[in-house]
C-alpha cells in the first residue's frame, strides 16, 4: 500500500460530528470561534498516486465559553472531472482540483484553498459552497498561501501554471475585490508553493522544483530539475523584480520576512536537493518510502539589493516544518518563529538564534498562533494543534501558552484526524 494510504496519513472514511468533547485543562476564555485544519483525504477505494493530491478534507471544532462545543470534518466538494475533461485553452479545468492545502478567512468569506486551482468557499458549518473566481478576474490558480497585511487588510497572493503566464501576482483589497493582477517573468513552469511580502516588497522562490510532462498521469508531474537553477526575488512597489542567484534548494514553507536597513532577510524551511527528492518520491507512486535524507532546516537568506549579493545561513540543524509566528507582524521584523518535528513543538528566538523545545511524545500538526486580546508582547497568545498518537489511536486539540511552551488545555477528537497541511484558528466577529 502506497504510503501515504496508511500509519499518520491514512485517510477516514465518512464524515461525523460530535458535540461537548471532553477538555483537559482550561479553555481561555476568550477563545470563541472556530479551529479548522485542511489536509488530503481520498474518498474511500480510491488512490491519488501522491499525497498532495488526495481530495481536501477539513476537520473542524467550534470553541466557546471554555467548551468545545462540537467536532465535525466534512469533505471539500469540489468537481469531480476525468481524463480530458480537465483540460482547457489555459491547461485544465481549475474548478476540479481538490482544494486540499489551507483554509482561510477573507472579507467574511471562508476558502479552501490549494495552490493548482480556484478557492472553494465554504460556510461557517463547513458545507460547500462553490469555487470562486472573484467575478471571473481570477484567471490563474491561487496559492494556498496568501498573505493577508495586518494594516490595510489586503490579500497578497499568486497563482502558477504549466503553461504561460507561469506566475501571476495578485492582490484582493480588504473587502475581496481583485484589484491587482502582474505577470511575473520566470524561466519556465516552476513549482512555488509559498511566497513572502514585506512592507515595501514581494519575495518570490523561482526554485528548480518544474513540470514534468512524462510524469502526468503519476501522481503530482514536478520534480526536481538539475538544470533550472534556483533564485530569489524582490518586487519593489511599483518596480520590477530584482533577481538574486542561491545555491540550489527548495522551499515549501516560509516562516517571515522583513526589510533592515534596505535589505530584505527572509526566514524559511530549506530543503536541500536530496531531502527534497527523498521525500517526493516517497509520498508518490514513483517511489517506495525510504530513510529520509538528512537536509531540511530553518535558514535565512539576507537580499541586498545594492550589492544584488545573497547571503545564506543555516539558523539550526534540526529537521523542521510548518514555520508560524504571529501574522499581526506580517512583513515586518518577528522575534519568535514556531516549528513542529515528528515529536515536538519548537519555538525559535530569531533576535538571538535560541531555541525552546515542547516534547509532547505525540505526532504534532502545524503550530498556529492565536494572539491574546490586549496583548502587548509579540509571542502573547496561544499556540493551537491537532496532534495524534503516534500509535496512532486517537487525536486532540492541543493548545499551549505561547510564551511559555506550558499546557493550557486539550480537546479530546472523536476519532483519528489524518496528518494533513494547514489550519486557521477563525474566531468570531
Amino acid at each position: 500500500m502506497p504510503v501515504y494510504l496508511e500509519g499518520l496519513l491514512a485517510p477516514v472514511a465518512d464524515e461525523i460530528e460530535a458535540v461537548d468533547l471532553p477538555v483537559t485543562g482550561e479553555l481561555p476564555r476568550e477563545l470563541v470561534g472556530r479551529y479548522f485544519r485542511n489536509g488530503p483525504n481520498p474518498q474511500p477505494g480510491q488512490d491519488p498516486g501522491h499525497w498532495f493530491a488526495g481530495d481536501g478534507m477539513i476537520h473542524g471544532i467550534r470553541i466557546a465559553d471554555g467548551r468545545a462545543e462540537w467536532y465535525r470534518n466534512r469533505w471539500v466538494r469540489t468537481r469531480k472531472l476525468e481524463g480530458a475533461e480537465y483540460l482547457t485553452e489555459n491547461g485544465f479545468d481549475r474548478t476540479a482540483v481538490s482544494a486540499n492545502t489551507n483554509v482561510i478567512r477573507h472579507a467574511d468569506k471562508i476558502f479552501a484553498l490549494v495552490e493548482a486551482g480556484f478557492p472553494y468557499e465554504m460556510t461557517s458549518e463547513l458545507d460547500t459552497v462553490g469555487p470562486c473566481d472573484f467575478g471571473g478576474r481570477l484567471t490563474t490558480a491561487m496559492t494556498a498561501h496568501p498573505k493577508q497585511d495586518p494594516v490595510t487588510g489586503d490579500l497578497h497572493f499568486f497563482g502558477y501554471g504549466v503553461l504561460p503566464p507561469f506566475l501571476t501576482y495578485h492582490r484582493l483589497d480588504a473587502d475581496g475585490e481583485l484589484v491587482e493582477s502582474k505577470e511575473i517573468a520566470v524561466a519556465g513552469p516552476t513549482m512555488m508553493h509559498d511566497f513572502a511580502v514585506t512592507e515595501n516588497h514581494v519575495i518570490w522562490l523561482d526554485l528548480p522544483v518544474t513540470f514534468e510532462a512524462e510524469r502526468v498521469g503519476k501522481g503530482l508531474p514536478y520534480d526536481w530539475s538539475d538544470s533550472y537553477g534556483a533564485r530569489i526575488g524582490v518586487l519593489p512597489t511599483g518596480g520590477d523584480v530584482q533577481w538574486f542567484d542561491v545555491d540550489p534548494c527548495y522551499v515549501f514553507h516560509v516562516g517571515n520576512a522583513y526589510e533592515d536597513q534596505g535589505r530584505i532577510v527572509l526566514d524559511a524551511v530549506r530543503y536541500s536537493r536530496d531531502k527534497f527528492v527523498s521525500i517526493w518520491h516517497s509520498i508518490s507512486d514513483s517511489g517506495n518510502p525510504t530513510d529520509y535524507a538528512v537536509g531540511t532546516s530553518l535558514h535565512r537568506w539576507i537580499l541586498d539589493p545594492a550589492t544584488g549579493k545573497a547571503v545564506e545561513e543555516q539558523r539550526d540543524e534540526r529537521e523542521v516544518e510548518f514555520p508560524s509566528f504571529n501574522e499581526d507582524k506580517l512583513g515586518r521584523p518577528s522575534q519568535f518563529l514556531y516549528t513542529v518535528t515528528d515529536s515536538a513543538i519548537v519555538k525559535y528566538n530569531t533576535a538571538d538564534g535560541g531555541h525552546e523545545i515542547k516534547e509532547l511524545g505525540k505526532a504534532p500538526g502545524e503550530a498556529e498562533f492565536v494572539h491574546r486580546q490586549g496583548a502587548t508582547a509579540e509571542d502573547d497568545g496561544w499556540l493551537m494543534s491537532i496532534v495524534t498518537e503516534q500509535d496512532n489511536s486517537g487525536s486532540e486539540l492541543l493548545v499551549l501558552d505561547a510564551q511559555t511552551l506550558e499546557f493550557a488545555a486539550s480537546v479530546e477528537l472523536p476519532r483519528r484526524v489524518p496528518a494533513g497541511f494547514h489550519g486557521n484558528w477563525l474566531p468570531d466577529a
